[in-house]
C-alpha cells in the first residue's frame, strides 16, 4: 500500500518542470521504489497560459503562489522560483504553517538560510536544500551529517557548471568567450542573463552554504568576496598551460587560525590536481580533514535533470520523515565564529605584465615585490621587439599585499600593463 503526500510547487521552469514531469509520469516507479505516492496538488507560475511542453490539468495552475502555500492538501512545498522575493516570504509562510519545504534556491539559502532553518525547527518541520549547491552531487547531507564529527580543514569546489563549461571549451578548443557563452545558453547550462554565473555571484552563494555547513558558523552570501571569469583574457590560457596550470572558477573555504576564509575567484590549478580534470558542466567539491584525508564529490552541475534528481531525493526524505513524524533539519546547528578580512587571506599569485625589455627592469620589478613582502617563486619571460611579456608566480602571501604589489607595478614607467592577476592553487609551500 502506498502512502500519499501532497506536493505544491512554487515555480515550474526548467528544474521545476522536470521534477513535475517525473512526479506525474513516473509516479508508478517512485511508488514501487519508495512506497510513496507524491501527488502534485498545486503549481504557482507567472503565466498560467504559457505552453510547458507537457499537459497539466488547468486546475493545478495558479498565478497566486499564496494559494499553493495555503492549500490544505499540500504538505510539502517545493520552491524553485529563485531569488529572494517573493520566494523568501513564501518559504517562511509555508514553514510557519507547518509545511516542510524543499528548495534549490542557493541565493535564498545563502541570504536567509539561518533564519529559515530556525523557523523550520520552531515549527517542527524540515527545510532541505541539497539541490542548492552542486546540482546532482550529494554534498549537503555528507557535510551536515556524515562528516559532522570531522573537523573540516578546507572545502574547495567547482560549483558552477556554466563557468566550468565555458572555461573547458576555451582551454580545449580555443573558442571565444562570447561563442561559448552563447552555446552554453542554447544547451540550457546558462541563463538568458548569465551575470550571476560568469560574475561569480552564483558560486559565492554556494560557497557561503558550504562554509556554513563545514565550519558550523553561518556565512551570508554577501560576506563572500567574489570575482568572475569575465576578466580572464585568451592569452592567459596559453600561458597557464605553458606553466603547467589550467584556470578554474573555485569556491574556497578554509579554517585558518585567524578565522574562516571564504572567497570565489578564478584560480590556476596544477594540471595534476584532481580538479584540473573536471570538464564541461561538471561540478566537483574537494573536502579535506585530518581524519578523512581528502574526499572528492563530483557529478553533473548544470541543467534541469541533475538538479531535479537532487530535489526528488530531498522530497522523498521529507515525505518519509513527515510520515514518521521526525525532523531532519534540527540536526544542523550553527555557533559563533569569525570571518577573515579578505585582505588578510593568503594565496599564491600569478601576474602577467607587459614590460620594457631592457637591463635593470627585473630588478625594479623585484624591488616592488620586496617592498610588499611578496616572495617570487618563478619568473618566465617572452620577448617581442622592445617589449616583453613577464609572468611571475609568487609564494603564498597576503591577498592585500599581492593587490598592493600589482597596483604599484602598474605605476612603474617600465611596465606598460599589468594584464592579469590570478591566484594559484597548490598543495606545495
Amino acid at each position: 500500500m502506498s502512502m500519499q503526500i501532497g506536493i505544491g510547487f512554487l515555480g515550474a521552469g526548467t528544474v521545476g518542470g522536470t521534477l513535475i514531469r517525473r512526479l506525474i509520469f513516473e509516479s508508478d516507479a517512485i511508488v514501487a521504489k519508495t512506497g510513496l505516492q507524491l501527488v502534485v496538488e498545486g503549481i504557482a507560475v507567472r503565466d498560467v497560459r504559457k505552453a510547458r511542453g507537457f499537459d497539466l490539468p488547468p486546475e493545478l495552475l495558479t498565478d497566486r503562489p499564496q494559494r499553493v502555500v495555503d492549500n490544505p492538501n499540500v504538505q510539502i512545498v517545493v520552491e524553485v522560483m529563485g531569488g529572494l522575493d517573493p520566494a523568501g516570504p513564501l518559504v517562511r509562510r509555508a514553514l510557519e504553517s507547518g509545511k516542510a519545504v524543499v528548495t534549490a534556491n542557493k541565493e535564498l539559502m545563502a541570504a536567509m538560510g539561518s533564519e529559515l532553518l530556525g523557523a523550520a525547527e520552531s515549527a517542527g518541520v524540515s527545510l532541505l536544500f541539497e539541490a542548492a549547491v552542486g546540482g546532482g552531487i550529494p554534498i549537503i547531507r555528507p557535510l551536515s551529517e556524515s562528516l559532522a564529527g570531522e573537523r573540516i580543514s578546507s572545502v574547495l569546489g567547482i560549483v558552477n557548471g556554466t563557468t566550468n563549461y565555458i572555461l573547458t571549451e576555451m582551454v580545449e578548443n580555443g573558442a571565444s568567450y562570447e561563442d561559448v557563452l552563447a552555446e552554453a545558453q542554447q544547451l540550457g547550462y546558462a541563463e538568458a542573463d548569465p551575470t550571476a554565473d560568469v560574475g561569480g555571484a552564483d558560486a559565492a552563494s554556494k560557497a557561503a552554504i558550504l562554509a556554513s555547513l563545514a565550519f558550523g558558523m553561518w556565512v551570508d552570501g554577501d560576506q563572500v568576496p567574489r570575482e568572475g571569469i569575465d576578466g580572464i583574457e585568451a592569452v592567459d590560457f596559453h600561458y597557464a598551460k605553458q606553466l603547467g596550470y589550467t584556470p578554474k572558477l573555485l569556491a574556497i573555504a578554509e579554517d585558518a587560525p585567524e578565522g574562516i576564509a571564504v572567497r570565489v575567484h578564478p584560480t590556476l590549478v596544477p594540471l595534476d590536481h584532481p580538479l584540473a580534470s573536471v570538464r564541461g558542466a561538471t561540478n566537483a567539491v574537494y573536502v579535506s580533514g585530518p581524519s578523512i584525508g581528502e574526499l572528492l564529490f563530483t557529478g553533473p552541475g548544470a541543467g534541469g535533470e541533475p538538479t531535479a534528481t537532487a530535489l526528488l531525493g530531498d522530497l522523498i526524505t521529507s515525505a518519509r520523515e513527515r510520515l514518521a513524524r521526525t525532523q531532519v533539519s534540527s540536526r544542523i546547528r550553527f555557533g559563533r565564529g569569525r570571518l577573515m578580512n579578505p585582505a588578510d587571506m593568503t594565496t599564491k599569485g600569478f601576474l602577467r605584465m607587459t614590460v620594457v625589455d631592457r637591463p635593470g627592469v627585473l630588478a625594479r620589478i623585484a624591488a616592488v615585490f620586496g617592498k610588499h613582502q611578496v616572495s617570487i617563486k618563478s619568473v618566465w619571460q617572452e620577448g617581442r621587439a622592445d617589449e616583453a611579456t613577464l609572468l611571475i608566480v609568487t609564494h603564498e602571501s597576503r591577498e592585500g599585499d599581492l593587490q598592493a604589489t600589482a597596483a604599484d607595478l602598474g605605476r612603474l614607467d617600465v611596465v606598460s600593463e599589468v594584464g592579469t592577476v590570478l591566484r594559484v592553487h597548490s598543495d606545495e609551500p
